[in-house]
């Protein structure tokens, strides 16, 4: 009898294994050949799942998106609302490892993205969705009538999407040049200054 391949089983396999090669070695070393070798496939076992480098490229970002999304979906508020929304925050910024080794894989990403058109969809996605994150803080403010009364959410959230992709990059590029309390006091009084009232986070 033939052998019966779980196919959904077979791309976890790709999936870990390319997580692994692109953590320890970066994105540009998640080829098809590598990545079958890591996961104990053949090169042409690897290309039944993806016929060119660039749909492995765009394979290999939905993992870390879908990880980025999960852990922000399961932030959970606490207690003051701009305590927590500065967490909320701070976990789109390369405060741990893991969260570094993210930000890598994005910039090489968008790099990738500017080669092959067929990848900026995707690359504008994930745009997308830190723009929401920061549109969900500001919408959060004018929930909790925490808001001035004369704040312009649109151009705030563009603005609080801008910090925060500013502080990130700095921190990426220059880690330890701004200390973790330090981002939180830029994020404190950016947040502050979003408020009719001065607040402690």
């Amino acid at each position: 009898m033939p052998k019966i391949v779980d196919h959904d089983k077979q791309k976890q396999l790709v999936a870990e294994a390319a997580l692994r090669l692109i953590q320890q070695a970066g994105l540009e070393q998640a080829t098809v050949r590598n990545v079958a070798v890591e996961a104990g496939l053949s090169a042409g076992s690897l290309r039944h799942y993806f016929h060119s480098q660039v749909e492995l490229y765009a394979f290999c970002m939905n993992i870390f998106v879908q990880r980025v999304e999960e852990r922000v979906q399961a932030f959970r508020f606490e207690g003051a609302i701009l305590h927590d929304l500065k967490r909320l925050l701070l976990h789109l910024m390369p405060m741990d490892e893991e969260r570094t080794v993210e930000m890598e894989v994005w910039y090489s990403f968008n790099a990738k993205a500017r080669i092959h058109p067929e990848l900026r969809p995707l690359s504008e996605e994930m745009q997308a969705s830190l723009h929401r994150v920061s549109e969900f803080v500001i919408q959060s403010l004018l929930d909790h009538k925490l808001a001035k009364p004369e704040l312009n959410s649109e151009l705030e959230a563009e603005k609080l999407y801008a910090l925060v992709d500013g502080l990130a990059i700095h921190q990426f590029m220059q880690p330890g040049r701004l200390s973790a309390q330090r981002l939180e006091e830029i994020l404190d009084q950016h947040l502050n200054m979003l408020c009719a009232q001065s607040r402690e986070l």
